[in-house]
């Protein structure tokens, strides 16, 4: 059975998604609500012993007024720190999308081993990649005419709950395309990112790509890969540069991965 998702989209934001498990979000609101009662306390106690007896009567008006003594609480309580729901500028999804692999162009197995780019084709499928490589298959909304030719939707790769704005990678063009794509990648550098998330373009790696589950792949795999996306029809389709952690996306990304609670979000 699927998890019960709070569905919310924040309008000022770019898109930004997340899924969080209905006993997270409640251990969430648990919290909200004890912090909402201890700052009804302290205005108790600072109307008792802080506030001299001409301005206490007025704090009668409160006690006759329970929406207004809660109003003074979350005022007080958010001068003395944050109570915004950690979730509030999400919209949870859950979506999962099977996508065939864009068939070799004829033209290029004429010089390539057929069975070789079968069997990359196999690969690249079951391996998923087109799930986070094609525009719109991160929210189940696959372009048809962008198969593999990356992805103007990014992937989060930082916590979702330490800092404002988090660092963005783009899924690449992994077509031919020799401006936008692999056209200029040597089978080595193919190969490579592979396996390990080496990028071409200078040092570091593909911080979300899951090449730790692709290292102990097999020389005739890597190669097989490498030339079925050789033999696929080059689309031209830059997608956006990645974004460094604490500057604002310009473009829709999403959050993908497993968060545990623990002492540092006062959930137990």
């Amino acid at each position: 059975m699927f998890p019960d998702l709070n569905h919310r989209q924040e309008p000022t934001h770019a898109g930004m998604l997340i899924v969080a498990d209905r006993g997270h979000l409640e251990r969430l609101a648990g919290r909200l609500r004890r912090r909402l009662a201890l700052s009804r306390w302290c205005v108790d106690l600072l109307v008792a012993f802080a506030i001299p007896a001409t301005i206490r009567r007025r704090h009668r008006v409160l006690e006759s007024c329970s929406g207004l003594g809660i109003l003074v609480s979350a005022a007080l309580l958010s001068g003395c720190g944050s109570i915004a729901y950690p979730l509030e500028h999400y919209e949870a999804m859950y979506t999962k999308t099977a996508l065939e692999t864009p068939a070799p162009d004829p033209a290029a197995l004429s010089h390539l081993d057929a069975a070789r780019v079968n069997r990359g084709r196999y690969l690249v499928e079951i391996a998923g990649c087109g799930g986070c490589h094609t525009d719109g298959a991160l929210i189940g909304e696959p372009s048809a005419a962008r198969l593999l030719a990356g992805s103007h939707l990014g992937i989060a790769y930082t916590n979702p709950f330490h800092g404002t704005f988090p660092g963005v990678a783009y899924p690449s063009n992994l077509t031919p395309d020799p401006q936008t794509g692999l056209g200029n990648w040597s089978d080595a550098q193919i190969a490579a990112a592979i396996r390990s998330g080496d990028l071409a373009s200078g040092p570091g790696h593909l911080n979300v790509m899951s090449w730790p589950l692709y290292q102990h792949m097999s020389d005739d795999d890597v190669n097989a890969i490498v030339m079925y996306l050789r033999s696929i029809p080059a689309i031209e389709h830059q997608v956006p540069n990645r974004v460094a952690p604490g500057t604002r996306a310009t473009t829709p990304y999403i959050y993908f991965g497993v968060f545990r609670s623990g002492p540092a979000l006062g959930i137990q």
